[in-house]
């Protein structure tokens, strides 16, 4: 079942227990994935869809330092309840032992030494974390290159 396939259920199943919030998010991110297929004139692939539903994760997170900032603190736990929501839907998230492998690999393969190589290090190293399969922030990964490099 695709994660298309399983948000629509989850919706149909929120909708019918009547959990308002569960609904709400579900149906921000089938319109997304509907969005992103209308803008792309195709279907999308699995991890287009994981793509689409961790930048959704992202922008939730954004928004919650910030309300936590502006002391919304209300705010903040809705778009936190958000996340936990959207989580639900992503492959597993990389380890950081997985991270630090693949960013190790990368540096050597590289040839990376400076921070003047933290791109090509950077690229390696997604392209190695995307390949098992799992989820992964880049502000992770970045920063496992930058102490690197640095240190």
């Amino acid at each position: 079942m695709t994660i298309a396939e399983r948000i629509t259920a989850d919706l149909t199943a929120a909708m019918k227990a009547q959990d308002a919030a569960r609904t709400s998010v579900l149906r921000m991110a089938k319109s997304a994935l509907k969005n992103r297929e209308i803008d792309k004139k195709a279907p999308l692939d699995e991890a287009e869809a994981a793509k689409l539903l961790q930048t959704l994760v992202k922008q939730r997170e954004d928004s919650a330092a910030q309300y936590r900032g502006a002391g919304r603190p209300e705010l903040a736990e809705k778009e936190e309840a958000e996340i936990v929501v959207l989580r639900g839907y992503l492959p597993q998230a990389a380890s950081d032992e997985e991270i630090s492998a693949a960013v190790l690999k990368a540096v050597a393969e590289t040839g990376a030494k400076t921070m003047k190589d933290m791109g090509t290090a950077m690229k390696a190293a997604l392209a190695a974390l995307a390949a098992t399969g799992k989820s992964v922030d880049g502000k992770q990964v970045s920063d496992a290159v930058r102490k690197r490099l640095q240190g």
